[in-house]
């Protein structure tokens, strides 16, 4: 157990970081969904769109230290891949 003023503060902070990272990273899950549907059903349009705004959000998972800079670069190049073959 925490004793010290510090270490309860750093419970403290790490319990609201770890709701908000949580919810930013399904958020970034829910777009990389949406997505992988418009694959599925064969609408380049709507997986293009899809992707469109699905990049800003992963980027902004890489500026607040919730995704690897890797992994996200990783993902996004696979799911252009995707979008691409739709053709």
């Amino acid at each position: 157990m925490a004793n010290t003023p510090q270490a309860k503060k750093r419970i403290r902070r790490n319990e609201r970081r770890n709701e908000i990272n949580g919810a930013r990273t399904s958020r970034i899950r829910t777009f990389v969904k949406k997505v992988e549907a418009a694959c599925v059903t064969g609408d380049k349009a709507a997986a293009e769109a899809a992707l469109a705004a699905a990049q800003p959000e992963m980027a902004r998972g890489i500026s607040k230290g919730v995704l690897h800079k890797n992994t996200v670069a990783r993902k996004f190049s696979r799911l252009t891949k995707r979008v691409a073959a739709l053709g």
